[in-house]
């Protein structure tokens, strides 16, 4: 069974609030139909169970070679809430607008109130506030309950 600490991420996306992942751990096909029209793949090649998971192809492609990773392993450190040169060029040339907005709020909240609290943050920051299914970054709506939902 998976937890908190499987969603962890050295870029400080948290992996529990990915799109691929949730659409993955609920089979979803109608979200993978979706997603694999934005990313350019198959549906059914559409499954993560977070970038830090031990098994290499149960990571999303992307997330494979992402070179925020790659840099936190080269410096032996758990992510960019432990960098001296966060934000860096990673930060600056990362590809979703919506990804990078949450990376430099993230990152600072993540150094203020510590991995574990801000894991906890994060779980509730992406659970619709009225019926609390689980909702993805970027989602506008609830898919349970339909409400709209306001996140920053």
């Amino acid at each position: 069974m998976e937890t908190m600490k499987d969603y962890l991420s050295p870029c400080g996306l948290y992996c529990g609030a990915c799109s691929i992942l949730i659409a993955h751990r609920e089979n979803d096909s109608a979200l993978k139909e979706k997603l694999a029209r934005v990313y350019g793949m198959k549906p059914e090649d559409l499954h993560c169970t977070g970038c830090m998971s031990t098994d290499e192809k149960e990571i999303f492609p992307y997330c494979r070679v992402c070179p925020i990773k790659s840099c936190a392993a080269e410096k032996k450190i758990e992510g960019c809430h432990r960098c001296d040169d966060f934000p860096c060029a990673h930060i600056d040339g990362f590809a979703i607008p919506l990804g990078k907005k949450v990376i430099l709020k993230s990152v600072p909240l993540r150094r203020e109130i510590g991995t574990e609290a801000w894991a906890l943050h994060e779980e509730k920051r992406y659970a619709c506030p009225s019926c609390g299914v689980k909702v993805f970054r970027g989602a506008r709506r609830c898919k349970k309950c339909g409400i709209q939902i306001e996140m920053d």
